[in-house]
């Protein structure tokens, strides 16, 4: 094995490793914790992020422990922004698409038991025509670099966004508080998000 193939493995299995302890962390947190980081979660994104009159914003089903975002989504709704969650791309089954996510969407479970709205291809959304991305994310650190689940899902539904810079949607990751570790091996592929949220912080690094 070449020193760079050496390297790569170990870089693959940290991260491996990291994925696997976060996930188990953030599972242990009990349902009254879970419901708390929801609640200080909406009130700290409305504390620090400003929005567009009726914005369209793009934001997960929590699952696996993730952060809570049923609050949030409660809130954006009382406010009048229309909320679009993501669904496996139908014909390109490792991307996403967005669409409109309403309190009576009919919804089904995606192929990792995942509740997603039926495809609708009406009220999908093309991803620059979101103002807000609210991406899950494993673990991150002081960097602002994200580790996801390792399917890649999001890393490849951005990828075009990234390389041609866009303004939007604005890229936001949300996590609990005890997901943020002091480094993360990185990849060549992987690029820091701007910001990050949690129930009680918000970290920025550029606009």
């Amino acid at each position: 094995m070449s020193k760079i193939d050496s390297n790569i493995k170990k870089s693959h299995n940290e991260r491996a490793k990291i994925r696997k302890l976060v996930r188990e962390l953030r599972n242990s947190l009990t349902s009254e914790a879970q419901e708390k980081a929801s609640q200080l979660l909406s009130i700290n994104f409305f504390q620090h992020i400003s929005l567009p009159k009726h914005a369209r914003i793009g934001l997960y089903l929590h699952n696996d422990g993730e952060l809570d975002t049923s609050q949030l989504i409660q809130a954006l709704w009382l406010e009048s922004h229309t909320v679009f969650v993501p669904i496996i791309h139908p014909f390109n089954p490792h991307n996403l698409l967005f669409q409109k996510y309403e309190k009576n969407s009919p919804m089904t479970s995606n192929r990792y038991a995942i509740l997603e709205p039926k495809l609708n291809c009406t009220e999908v959304a093309p991803l620059a025509s979101l103002d807000l991305l609210l991406m899950p994310l494993v673990a991150f650190d002081l960097n602002g670099n994200r580790l996801g689940m390792g399917g890649g899902y999001y890393d490849r539904t951005l990828a075009q966004h990234y390389q041609q810079q866009r303004s939007k949607p604005k890229l936001i990751g949300l996590a609990h508080d005890c997901q943020k570790v002091s480094c993360l091996p990185v990849e060549a592929w992987d690029i820091p998000l701007q910001s990050i949220l949690t129930p009680t912080q918000f970290y920025q690094w550029c606009d």
